[in-house]
Formats: C-alpha cells, structure tokens, sequence
C-alpha cells in the first residue's frame, strides 16, 4: 500500500479530484510568537486499494501547540453570478474544500485516486521560544500503525509579538439561527451557552465588533415577514408608559466581554433597505405579550415616536452604566439606496437627538447619499469605493456581500484564498478604520423564509454564491466548526497587524513601499496581484522588514 503526501500553502484549495502542485518557492513557514501559523498536508492513496482507514501522528517540539483539522468538502451548486467575470478557481458545481473538522474522534480516509487534506495550525500564544522547529506530519495506517508517508517540514517562529488588531471588525452574528439549528428556545439556558461558543470563537479570529439585539434585528426579513425574536430588551407598556428591563442586556453584555469583544453595534432601529417601517418589537402590553412593530408600522408613525423618545434615553443610560457607551454604534437602516433618501432622513430625524455624540453608520452604495448628509458614517460596498477615497471620508469603513462579486476581494468558495487575503492588505493600504460582512453565521434562506441545513445548503437555497452566507458551520454540541474561508480571513488579519507594526517602526511610507514593490501597477481594491505568491512573498518581506528594525 503506498501513500503520497504533498505540502501545499495554506492559500491553496485541494479538490478532490486535482492533484496538487508543491510549490517549493512559496517560501518559509514562519510567523511572530502569538500568530498562527497554517499550512496543509495534501495526501492520497496510491495503491490499488480503493480506501484505507488513516491516522496522522504529529512529531516535533512544537506538537503541544499544533492543531490538526481535516479539510471536509461541502456541496456547491450556486458558484458565483453569470456576470461574475474571472478569477474563481471553477465555476461548475460539485464538491468544494471548506470545512475544517476535528479529526479525532472520527475516523480519516484515504481514498485511491483522491485528494484529500490536513489543515495544520501553529498556534504559539507567546509561549514557544524563537527558533526553527522541524515538524514531521506521519500518516499512519489505523489498523497497524504502519507509516504509509511522512512529510517533513520546519516551521520558523519569529520574535516578537504582533500588536493587538485595531482594525475593527464585525461579521453580523444570527442568535435566532442558532436557535433555529440546535432547536432552542431563544436565550434559554443552552442558548446562552452556545451562543458564548460561537461568540468566543468570533473573536478567537478578529472579529472584535458584535451585533447588539437590542431588539430583534430588522435584516434579511421578506417584508410583511418576521423572524423569530431576539430581542434583549424587555418592554412593557402599562397604561400608555413605556418602561425597560435590562436584565438580559446585562448578560449579553458580560458575556460580550468575557469573550473579548471590544466594540458594539446595536440592531438596526428601522427596517432594511430604506427605513420604510418598524423593526419588529416586542412588548408586554397590560400583561399581554404581543408584538407592537414590525413591516405594518410605518416608520415614520406617532407610535413608534413615542416609542423612541423612550426606548432610547432609557437605553443610552444603561450603555452608560455598563460601560461601553464609547463603544457602541448605531444603525438607521441597512442598504438604503438613492431613492431611499427621504425615508431614511425622516427616521434619521427621529433617533438623532438622542444618540448624540454616539457614531450613526450604514452600509450603502451610492456617493451622493453620503454627499446628500444623509448618513455620518459610511460603509461603502468594497466595490464602489473609488468616489469616498477621492472625498477623503474620515475613518471610512468598507463591506462585500453578495453583490461583491466581480474584481473585487470575497470570499464565495469557488474564489482561490488570495482572493480572500488580499483584503489585510487593501483595508492597510487605504487606512480603512472597519470592516464589514453580514454573515458570520446566517442558516436561512432569502427573507429567512425558512432555515436550512449549511452542511447541505452553502448558498442559502440560492440566496447567494455559496461562502457568503456563513463563516462558520453548526457543530456538535453547540461548538461552531470553522471554515477555510475562515480561517484565511484571519490570516489577512494578521497581516493588517504586521503591517501596521512595520509602519509603527519604520513609517507609514516604508511600509506602503514594500505593498507596491515590483509591481507593474499599485494595489487598489480592483486591481491587485491574483496569485498567492505575492501575498506570501508581502508577507515574508514584511517580517524581514520587523525584524531589521527591532535590531536597529
């Protein structure tokens, strides 16, 4: 029985049926003392023998601080968009290398003729010394033990910490998904518990903003339509006054910290793509639980301003109380478009005398409904980005979705991973203060007209290119599994750092120098190299770079 095991980078994607390239030239494995460090070992069996039970055995000095996930293929039957142009791996369904899967305590296969595939990551946390470390990944066959193939390999890690990430950085988290899946009641015990998992594995890979339910949150819901409820503020109208319970607020928010989350975002207070309506809201009327906004309430009505006038003081107090008021955005409406622009003025209208001095941002595409005044804080779509660079917007943000499809850095699956890691280096480049993309973990379909499985569905039952929906899938016991898009976000996290520490230790312009060098035209959030080896080779420059400066 013979085995034949390949190094591959950690920006490639192995299918099942297309043997790999080893690409020698990719350059050193390497990474600071509180980076993770990835690579893949790409295997297949060579022998007659349609399939063996394997195990892999991991030998080296660095083994208590080396993660071994096996890279699982999901099915892809939305790619991309018929006018989504070049620069995706394939476009034909089938099945597509994405979910990272804990290999014990399932069982591994190698298949004759297949190509399968470790995911390995270093993951030091400041605890291992600098230094070259040999690494050797054994596949062993499970029966026996037998080694059927080794792959050795030396892992560099460098010294010094990378700084903390001051990008900041939200994926919107779905807390009725959660429910929907692990068929929970919403902030039930278990819900806590598994929303805590799924909350601390986000923030594990710099997502350091999170979604506030204040309410539940009015996105991706058909109009006339609601979603299940997730509304963290309990209201209560008796005899025509409105009062608050913040209890489980309260919670969510010492959770939010124990998890390491730095900033907030509370849910959008009007209904997407326009401010037309109400957010649905759910209150306690004279003992009777009901529903008191939503799609039939115009946004604009005296109920739902006597609502605000009350809803809002008493909930900037408690942000104060908890301390994270400074910390906390709002949102008027998702996606407005220019012919949005006197419904969102009019619902700006209503909300701003009591969010001042608090950041009001949205998400949209349009210059002149910036230029107009209508919105503070711009999120432009990473595609229409050119006319508030030329503006000079003070600390803009930028976000891709599903309309992000065409030249522009994403993460769909049938996309090669430089496609996704490109962004660390645009968002540096081009001083953008956020970043932003909708699903961290969203299971449903367009409209959430019902949910679906992730395993089974990766495009939201063709709401979108499959990878857009979620970053994360579902696993056992209420633990997410990651994905490689993932995993390949955070890694163009990790250069954004290294970037900002070169530029900490040697200036802004030494850094953007190294960004552009040798090629025949400079980065921009179109136009950019295609191939990993840029990214690897930016990357290595770069640390090279820290390295010279910290012994200077």
């Amino acid at each position: 029985m013979e085995l034949k095991m390949k190094l591959v980078s950690a920006l490639e994607k192995v299918f099942l049926d297309e043997e790999p390239v080893e690409k020698p030239e990719a350059g050193p494995i390497e990474g600071f003392q509180n980076e993770t460090i990835s690579f893949q070992a790409a295997y297949s069996l060579t022998s007659p023998d349609a399939r063996t039970w394997v195990a892999p055995k991991i030998n080296s000095p660095l083994a208590d601080y080396i993660h071994v996930r096996a890279v699982r293929h999901v099915p892809v039957r939305f790619t991309c968009l018929p006018d989504s142009g070049d620069n995706y791996l394939r476009k034909a369904p089938g099945l597509y290398p994405d979910l990272l899967r804990e290999v014990a305590p399932r069982r591994l296969h190698a298949y004759c003729g297949q190509w399968d595939t470790l995911w390995i990551d270093i993951e030091p946390e400041g605890k291992a010394a600098p230094g070259d470390y040999p690494v050797e990944i054994v596949m062993l066959r499970e029966a026996d033990g037998e080694a059927l193939a080794s792959l050795k390999v030396t892992v560099t890690i460098l010294p010094g910490m990378l700084p903390r990430q001051t990008l900041k950085h939200t994926k919107w988290f779905h807390y009725d998904c959660l429910a929907h899946y692990y068929r929970v009641p919403v902030f039930s015990e278990e819900h806590w518990r598994i929303v805590e998992n799924f909350m601390r594995a986000a923030v594990r890979r710099g997502i350091n903003m999170m979604l506030m339910p204040i309410h539940t949150p009015p996105l991706d819901t058909r109009e006339g339509g609601e979603r299940l409820t997730a509304q963290l503020v309990d209201v209560f109208l008796n005899d025509g006054q409105y009062s608050f319970g913040f209890d489980k607020l309260r919670r969510w928010v010492e959770m939010a910290k124990r998890c390491g989350v730095e900033y907030f975002e509370a849910a959008h207070l009007f209904t997407q793509w326009g401010a037309r309506a109400t957010p649905k809201i759910m209150a306690t009327v004279d003992g009777e639980y009901r529903r008191i906004f939503g799609w039939d309430v115009a946004a604009d009505s005296d109920e739902y301003r006597v609502f605000l006038d009350a809803y809002l003081p008493a909930l900037v107090n408690e942000l104060k109380a908890l301390g994270i008021a400074e910390r906390t955005s709002f949102h008027i409406s998702d996606e407005p478009g220019e012919d949005h622009l006197e419904s969102y003025l009019k619902a700006k209208a209503l909300v701003k005398k009591h969010l001042s001095g608090f950041p009001i941002m949205d998400a949209l595409s349009n210059y002149s409904f910036y230029a107009s005044g209508a919105v503070e804080k711009p999120v432009p779509a990473i595609n229409h980005m050119d006319d508030f660079l030329a503006a000079k917007v003070p600390g803009l943000w930028t976000y891709y979705c599903v309309g992000q499809h065409r030249d522009v850095s994403n993460m769909f699956m049938a996309m090669p991973s430089a496609r996704n890691r490109i962004l660390g280096v645009q968002l540096f480049k081009f001083d953008i203060e956020g970043f932003l993309q909708w699903g961290y973990n969203f299971y449903g379909t367009q409209y959430s007209d019902y949910q679906v499985d992730p395993y089974a569905v990766t495009d939201g039952e063709a709401f979108t290119p499959a990878g857009d929906c979620f970053q994360v899938y579902p696993g056992e016991d209420g633990r997410p599994e990651e994905s490689i898009r993932m995993m390949v976000t955070y890694h163009a996290m990790q250069d954004l750092r290294a970037l900002r520490w070169l530029e900490a230790l040697c200036g802004r312009e030494k850094a953007l120098s190294l960004v552009d060098e040798g090629l025949s035209e400079p980065v921009s959030f179109t136009r950019y190299p295609k191939d990993a080896m840029y990214l690897l080779n930016l990357r290595h420059r770069v640390n090279m770079a820290i390295m010279a400066a910290q012994k200077a």
